[in-house]
């Protein structure tokens, strides 16, 4: 077994869950952040609107998420935070909608007159 293996394991065993190594958070964090640089810049221009959508309906959970975080009350820290994350993903999934259009217009016909 690897080391990385056996702290995984420790963790586990240790807690009840994989994520209460601070390390396997961190670790986790890059890892996710090099594979969607890694997907996002190979994506041709072609299926840039419908992945944009897609995109969009993930900001759309997030902007419910943000939503129940802002209601909770758990303190008033957490809902200033929930407060700024719905400003957030409001205007993330307004803007990226107006991008979609955008892109849209442009690959409809033109009228001929």
């Amino acid at each position: 077994m690897t080391a990385l293996t056996k702290l995984f394991l420790l963790a586990v065993e240790e807690s009840g869950t994989v994520f209460s190594v601070p390390f396997l958070r961190f670790y986790v964090f890059v890892l996710a952040g090099f594979v969607g640089y890694q997907i996002i810049t190979k994506v041709p221009a072609l299926l840039h609107t419908p992945l944009m959508s897609a995109t969009n309906a993930i900001s759309g959970i997030s902007l419910v998420g943000s939503l129940v975080a802002a209601g909770a009350h758990y303190s008033e820290v957490s809902t200033v935070l929930g407060f700024f994350a719905v400003t957030a993903a409001t205007i993330n999934v307004v803007g990226g909608f107006m991008i979609t259009d955008r892109m849209l217009k442009m690959f409809k016909r033109q009228e001929r007159k």
